[in-house]
């Protein structure tokens, strides 16, 4: 089930919410009240998961129980006995990875060595990987991917290293932590929630209507940038990747990373304004995982704002214990090529988002090492900005592809003026419209009304006119939602 479904719009979400404020008035007294509605959202949370596939559902409890399990038997062992709670960490750790490997990357491990067993010729063998192809000599069944496996997963780890390192206390009712791990709001695309962030709010959130109006409103705006815009540039990314990619030419390779760029931006950053919306129409408050990721000015800096509760996962549980910045500039550079190769690999089973990850720990490091300092020093900022651009939008084009070849294949069309394809045949008033619009609100028109805006929010004719817009925009995506537009979204696969 996804938020911008008919199912999910006009049954799942409003009787969730009737039921759940219909117990307030039910049940007088508080802690009573806070329980059961606790269960209730795990029970609603379970179903949105299952939803279509009953054994996401068995493999949800298994990461419910073994990471609950872990947490608890490592709050009562004495932290004299530091052997065995390494041990109990380290086990659940390995089980989770295990998890993720079986899922994940299982079948990518099957298809290299079906492809070292069917080759005599090292470079065949290089070739057929980088092509993501299998042979089938093995005969071993593709094991399907769960949706949101690696949210939920990273998810429930924090929370056991957070409990061993004393960051939080461990969770004894297993439907709280149940709660925690399965929410369904941030369940399958994040943001990744830290349970030292989210433990008071489990039993002690507040609901307002303040809270519920300010949820509807980035909920409405979030689906907006989901359907509106991000299906749009969607249809046409999808659309030119059926053509022959060596014949596309460069206005239509151009079209390509454009839109892929925005649509990427607009469906993420679009599911988790969703996400943070539902929260606080729960009394749920989430961090932001966006913040106008397309107008910063170095890489550095984009890593800040792009999909920011990753960021800072790798960061609390793998750049930092590796030593962070602490040992020298050597092993600082080293620890930032690992936490990006690993970010590569927590993208997806493929060559291409593990190069990508390199990439871009690489041109971080140089960025380390003298690049941001000159960057910082540039006072023509706009030259900032397009290096930013350029950099995110070809290394884009890496993450969007089924294999190293097609990348290859576009970036080679770059240099190529002739086309088999006529691009107008790509383009639409909608299309052109979304154009306009995506890349007017990717920060650019934000950074320049927001103070205005702030200023003014809480007059009756701004109010008046900010819920006209949200209604529409509701109103305009549930339209397109049932004429049936094409509504994929891309981080399912993650």
């Amino acid at each position: 089930m996804i938020f911008s479904s008919m199912i999910f719009l006009w049954v799942f979400l409003p009787t969730t919410l009737i039921i759940y404020y219909l117990l307030n008035i039910i049940i007088i007294n508080k802690k009573v009240c806070i329980a059961i509605k606790n269960i209730f959202l795990l029970i609603a949370s379970l179903l949105f998961y299952a939803w279509g596939n009953l054994y996401f559902f068995i493999i949800m409890l298994y990461c419910i129980v073994i990471n609950y399990t872990g947490g608890l038997i490592i709050s009562i062992i004495d932290s004299k006995k530091k052997k065995t709670r390494s041990f109990i960490l380290f086990l659940i750790i390995f089980l989770n990875i295990l998890m993720l490997f079986l899922f994940k990357y299982f079948n990518m491990t099957i298809m290299i060595i079906e492809q070292v067993i069917a080759n005599n010729n090292l470079k065949d063998v290089f070739l057929n990987i980088f092509s993501m192809k299998r042979t089938g000599s093995l005969r071993i069944i593709e094991i399907a991917l769960p949706i949101g496996i690696s949210f939920f997963t990273f998810q429930a780890m924090s929370y056991v290293i957070d409990v061993y390192y004393k960051k939080a206390k461990a969770q004894k009712y297993i439907s709280d932590f149940g709660l925690y791990v399965a929410l369904f709001p941030q369940l399958i695309a994040g943001p990744i929630v830290r349970y030292a962030d989210i433990a008071r709010q489990i039993n002690n959130r507040v609901e307002s209507t303040d809270k519920f109006s300010k949820g509807i409103k980035r909920f409405c705006y979030g689906l907006g940038k989901k359907v509106i815009l991000a299906n749009t540039f969607a249809l046409i990314v999808d659309n030119i990747y059926k053509y022959d990619l060596n014949n596309i030419g460069r206005i239509i390779a151009i079209m390509f990373t454009v839109s892929y760029m925005l649509q990427i931006y607009y469906d993420f950053s679009g599911y988790s304004d969703m996400a943070i919306g539902i929260g606080l129409m729960f009394g749920f408050e989430f961090k932001e995982n966006f913040d106008y990721p397309y107008t910063s000015f170095s890489i550095t800096e984009f890593w800040r704002r792009w999909h920011i509760s990753l960021s800072n996962w790798f960061k609390e549980y793998i750049y930092i214990p590796l030593g962070g910045n602490r040992k020298g500039i050597i092993r600082t550079c080293l620890n930032l090529l690992i936490v990006f190769f690993l970010t590569g690999i927590w993208h997806g089973a493929n060559f291409t988002f593990i190069i990508w990850g390199m990439i871009y720990g690489v041109i971080i490091v140089v960025e380390k090492l003298f690049l941001y300092k000159i960057l910082q020093w540039n006072k023509i900022k706009i030259i900032n900005l397009a290096y930013v651009i350029f950099v995110v939008s070809m290394l884009f084009i890496l993450f969007r592809c089924d294999t190293v070849f097609d990348a290859i294949a576009i970036y080679k069309q770059f240099f190529i003026i002739d086309s088999k394809y006529s691009f107008m045949s790509l383009m639409s008033m909608k299309y052109i419209l979304a154009l306009v619009f995506g890349i007017l609100f990717t920060g650019i028109f934000q950074r320049i009304f927001i103070k205005i805006y702030k200023r003014i929010n809480k007059l009756t004719i701004v109010n008046m006119i900010d819920s006209l817009i949200q209604f529409s925009i509701l109103a305009y995506s549930v339209l397109c939602i049932v004429d049936g537009t094409y509504n994929p979204f891309i981080y399912f696969q993650f």
